[in-house]
């Protein structure tokens, strides 16, 4: 895994500054601390940072062609690189490296754009090609690597891993973009394709983009591949529990090459176990293993993941995470550039930090929810959605609202006799339900903490505005399909694999995601929705698939998360820190928020009349963001 770094002069061919490029590329020296390289010629340069995993000793970047016309800085790991090579040596191109990284320039020659519909695997590059005046930049099909880019008002364009890189620019400008504040406290993240900068764009997963010199202004990239939905033929539960784990298997399997040691990550969960479980099936060796326990019983797993270590006897490490781990505050601000609201970033740290002194490559089961139904709020969306259904939206939205308007709140109560979430929900459309129910601020909370001026700002812009624009483009046909579409789009790159790939790289620990294997995905996405979820269960079809590989109850558990006690937090170690961020100069003088209503929620917390940690905790990260800035070249 890597770090790339670029600068395209978008309208004429002028020198590059080699000693900003350089700087700009040491910004990322985490994600690759084996080598760096630099190429730079009229209006272009690339730069490149390595985490040597593969043909050790060649396969440096940037990384050219036979005759050095197109030449390329790269991210990732394409899986079916070999066979590529031998398709591309029997076309008659030479190979000089045994590097996946060759095989991209190589693709390209032989088949332009559409070279990228040909890669198996996770990627992220920028290639030049001097013949064709072409600048390429593309970016996997599931959003796995990262690429941020901005055409600064000179015309020269910048792309890189991180948004670290970017910065190292004076001359990016930095202006926040209202709409992705609005989405962060929607979202807990910056959702593709804005960046918390106006000027600043994240390409997103599985688009390329063509530039060339002389160009005045940037075309809109293009997709090369979608999740497509597409129904499979009839098939038996027998077969389709058969054809899952062989699919996962070979996924698995061509995830293992590597040079270097390899393991996995073992959390306790029914995903991350199904992949330990296909990993010491393929390997003689035993399956090196990491885990983090958390000394709060309340919120630890660890005993799981002790029994599936121990079934398959791998080679297991395992250390203690306090309760009160709050040391990396200030430390996430770093990590992630943009505001990043998801608590689980702690731990996830600290299970890498304990990875890396293990191994340099970790399999991971990331996407496994996403894929197979796993998030309990699918099954609640679709009996909502059951709801819905018999009454026309014109007819439920005026007399849900207005129940919803007359029931009282009572968060305090039984679910059962909370009746004014239910109202609220029935009035609704089935995106918009669905917003709601993974908003970390629901609208009206959202309006109470801005301030008057920024709501005009936002000039009527709604963070739900986004799940409508994916639906709007959805090939799906049922209310499973989409939400889990919607979060293909959305939840997974932004918060899921942005968290894995930063809190990763931040120890040059490369992750290895099979589940997201993309053909696996797509056959996934074809199974009817009875064998994702069926009588409450999700994750059906991979539960019964498992059933010979793990024990029960990792199987038939509630799973409780990478979760981190942040409200009790705020109401005790963290309090004095909460009120100093949160209630100064830096986010009183952005002007984006009701002062007073942030003081508000922050007596009421402390008080247990209400439990705030959600906003809480967005706003003590977006207050982190704005230090960076402060510490930051001026634009």
């Amino acid at each position: 895994m890597c770090g790339i770094t670029g600068i395209f002069d978008l309208r004429e061919r002028r020198p590059i500054n080699r000693a900003l490029l350089e700087a700009m590329n040491q910004t990322q020296f985490h994600r690759g601390p084996d080598e760096g390289g630099v190429h730079c010629e009229p209006g272009v340069g690339l730069a490149h940072r390595r985490l040597s995993i593969i043909d050790l000793s060649s396969g440096q970047q940037p990384l050219f062609n036979e005759d050095e016309s197109v030449v390329v800085t790269y991210n990732g790991e394409i899986y079916n690189f070999i066979e590529l090579t031998r398709d591309l040596e029997q076309a008659g191109h030479r190979f000089h490296t045994h590097c996946d990284t060759e095989v991209i320039v190589h693709a390209w020659e032989e088949w332009g754009e559409a070279c990228v519909e040909r890669f198996r695997g996770m990627f992220a590059f920028g290639l030049w090609d001097r013949n064709r005046q072409t600048l390429f930049l593309a970016r996997d099909r599931l959003g796995i690597k990262p690429l941020y880019y901005s055409l600064l008002p000179d015309g020269h364009l910048l792309f890189a891993s991180e948004l670290k890189a970017l910065m190292a620019h004076p001359d990016l400008p930095r202006a926040l973009d209202p709409r992705a504040i609005e989405d962060y406290f929607a979202y807990g993240y910056v959702p593709e394709p804005r960046s918390i900068f106006s000027a600043v764009h994240k390409l997103p997963p599985a688009h390329r983009l063509s530039l060339r010199h002389g160009q005045r202004d940037l075309p809109p990239p293009r997709v090369y591949w979608e999740v497509p939905f597409d129904a499979l033929p009839p098939l038996d539960e027998t077969t389709a529990v058969r054809e899952l784990v062989e699919r996962l298997r070979e996924a698995v399997q061509v995830r293992q090459v590597a040079e270097v040691p390899l393991g996995a990550f073992l959390s306790g969960g029914i995903d991350s176990s199904a992949v330990v479980a296909m990993m010491a099936g393929l390997s003689r060796n035993p399956v090196r293993t990491c885990s983090i326990a958390f000394a709060d019983p309340a919120y630890d797993e660890s005993r799981y993941a002790q029994q599936v270590a121990q079934r398959y006897q791998t080679d297991h490490y395992q250390e203690q995470v306090d309760s009160d781990d709050f040391a990396l505050l200030d430390r996430l601000g770093e990590l992630y550039d943009e505001p990043f609201a998801d608590s689980s970033a702690l731990p996830t740290y600290r299970v890498c930090e304990l990875a890396r002194r293990k191994v340099v490559v970790a399999l991971s089961g990331d996407g496994g929810d996403e894929n197979l139904a796993g998030y309990r709020r699918y099954r609640h969306h679709l009996g909502e959605d059951c709801l819905r259904r018999p009454l026309p939206l014109g007819l439920r939205r005026p007399l849900f609202g207005a129940l919803a308007n007359l029931y009282p709140k009572a968060d305090w109560a039984p679910r059962v006799f909370r009746a004014k979430a239910t109202f609220q929900a029935l009035a609704r459309d089935s995106v918009e339900g669905y917003f709601q129910g993974v908003s970390i601020l629901r609208d009206d909370l959202r309006a109470r903490l801005f301030s008057p001026d920024f709501r005009r700002e936002l000039q009527g812009y709604n963070a739900v505005d986004l799940l409508r624009e994916h639906a709007a483009r959805a090939p799906v046909n049922d209310s499973l399909s989409l939400v889990q579409y919607l979060d293909l789009k959305t939840y997974l790159p932004g918060d899921i694999l942005t968290k894995v790939d930063r809190a990763s790289m931040a120890h040059a620990l490369e992750v290895r995601v099979p589940i997201l294997d993309h053909p696996l995905v797509e056959w996934i996405s074809g199974l009817p929705p009875t064998l994702k979820i069926r009588d409450g269960e999700g994750k059906y079809l991979l539960k019964k698939a498992m059933e010979p590989y793990l024990p029960n109850d990792v199987l038939y558990r509630r799973k409780k998360g990478f979760s981190v006690p942040v409200a009790e937090w705020f109401r005790g170690p963290l309090q004095g820190r909460l009120r100093e961020q949160v209630l100064g100069e830096r986010i009183a003088d952005s002007g984006l928020f009701d002062v007073d209503h942030l003081a508000h929620l922050i007596d009421q917390h402390v008080s247990a009349a209400r439990d705030h940690s959600p906003a809480l905790w967005s706003l003590l990260m977006f207050d982190g963001f704005l230090k960076r800035l402060d510490v930051s070249p001026e634009a």
